[in-house]
């Protein structure tokens, strides 16, 4: 089997005839970055991708889209690649915290933020889409053991953040109100559950769903890069108005075990069990964005690994 593209499953702009948009998608060369740059090209949008990745000038070298590399900490570069946006995508963070000193994973994931948000909203571009983590529930990297109130975890539930990148998302997120608050901008943070391609299913899902006592703080969820980047295209293209949260995951959970069962054996009562909408269902809930944005995760683990685990593609 091979792993599948970039989906078109359900764009919004051919189907209600949307005009094509000028779309700034920072931290392009990264793995969700890519993959959203290919889906909003293929969904026929203008998309100019920002990262700190050097430019390629050699012919026959294929980047979808356009590309500029800037430092968006920098406020000058983020003004610079923003200007004359329709969208704009900010993917670009340190991704986790444990790599890198505290203050730089916080100044550098705030400030870039901060930078892109400013320039969006003194440009008047209409729609920015953010993305956020579902870490910022509090769940990974804490120093204090924390559980989630709750599962499936919703957009309802209290975040707690300990660790600087968690913390650096909360800030994201409370940009994004305060844009709305002072401009016509439209805004929506998506918080993905923990991402994977064809290259990392194996080594990464591969012990759960094997094994469900392969804890992971997100309780067996993850998302498709695919499907995240369907996502990313439908909240680009979305008109909802003020700032709106969404969680992304695939509606299963890795080895589609039976949830209630595996959050009783591992956890006890130490997390309240909610509504599920399958016997399969993922630790995070995503029927906010179902309803608001009409997304329809189509992967899954199974698509890429065997019961056992083991990688299906080729």
């Amino acid at each position: 089997m091979t792993a599948a593209p970039a989906a078109s499953a359900v764009r919004a702009a051919e189907l209600i005839g949307l005009p094509s948009m000028k779309v700034v998608v920072t931290g392009s060369r990264g793995k969700v970055g890519r993959a959203a740059t290919q889906a909003l090209v293929d969904a026929g949008h203008d998309v100019l991708g920002v990262d700190r990745v050097s430019p390629v000038f050699d012919a026959g070298v294929v980047v979808p889209g356009r590309y500029q590399m800037a430092d968006l900490t920098d406020a000058g570069a983020a003004f610079a690649v923003t200007a004359g946006a329709d969208a704009v995508v900010h993917v670009a963070a340190i991704p986790q915290p444990t790599g890198n000193p505290a203050h730089v994973v916080l100044q550098t994931n705030v400030m870039s933020t901060f930078n892109m948000v400013e320039a969006a909203v003194r440009f008047g571009v209409r729609r920015f889409v953010n993305i956020s983590s579902e870490s910022i529930v509090g769940n990974f990297f804490p120093e204090r053991p924390f559980l989630p109130d709750y599962a499936p975890v919703d957009e309802q539930h209290p975040l707690h953040p300990q660790d600087p990148y968690a913390l650096s998302k909360l800030f994201g997120e409370q940009m994004m109100d305060a844009a709305v608050r002072r401009s016509d901008i439209k805004a929506i943070s998506i918080r993905p559950s923990t991402v994977h391609n064809e290259d990392n299913y194996e080594v990464n899902l591969g012990p759960q769903v094997r094994d469900p006592s392969n804890l992971s703080a997100n309780l067996w969820s993850y998302i498709d890069v695919y499907d995240l980047a369907d996502a990313i295209v439908l909240a680009t293209e979305s008109d909802l108005p003020g700032h709106e949260v969404f969680y992304i995951a695939s509606p299963d959970n890795a080895g589609g075990h039976d949830f209630a069962e595996i959050l009783k054996r591992y956890y006890g009562d130490r997390i309240e069990l909610r509504d599920l909408a399958r016997v399969d269902a993922s630790g995070i809930s995503i029927e906010k964005a179902r309803r608001l944005l009409g997304f329809n995760p189509t992967r899954s683990w199974s698509d890429y690994l065997d019961p056992s685990g083991r990688s299906l593609v080729v």
